[in-house]
């Protein structure tokens, strides 16, 4: 264990954040995604939700704020607009995080899939809740 660092980071975890730069992108996904046919670089977190997950790895990782969308979520085919309780709740995670307001995009299965493969890595949780499925671009540190 380690001080000040949220107990659901693994030591892979914690290896991945830091060596991702500047708009590398981190896959957070649930249960139900292709996550081992799809990336080379997968790290669990069992037992761990999708907002316990998003809530340790933003106290360490910055999110971009050079894109107009450094956030994407996954919604049904045909639906595009779709909102779901997931989607609600990591976007309160990352403005709470960012302490400003983070634009997430809807991507459709398909659309998120390629995006996704593009990603640095995939944390996979044991959330179960459909379509809680997201892309996030880190951004830098900044000093005063």
């Amino acid at each position: 264990m380690l001080k000040t660092v949220p107990p659901a980071l693994t030591p892979d975890l914690l290896w991945v954040l830091a060596a991702m730069g500047h708009g590398d992108r981190l896959a957070l996904v649930n249960g139900n995604y292709p996550a081992y046919s799809r990336h080379e670089r997968v790290t669990e977190l069992p037992g761990v939700s999708l907002v316990e997950a998003a809530k340790a790895i933003l106290q360490l990782m910055p999110v971009d704020d050079l894109n107009e969308a450094p956030a994407y979520r996954m919604v049904p085919e045909g639906k595009p607009d779709e909102e779901l309780e997931e989607h609600r709740d990591l976007q309160q995670v990352l403005d709470a995080a960012e302490s400003r307001s983070v634009s997430m995009k809807a991507l459709e299965r398909a659309a998120f899939f390629e995006l996704a493969a593009t990603s640095f890595a995939v944390v996979l949780t044991t959330d179960n809740r459909p379509y809680g499925c997201f892309v996030i671009a880190k951004g830098v540190v900044r000093t005063a």
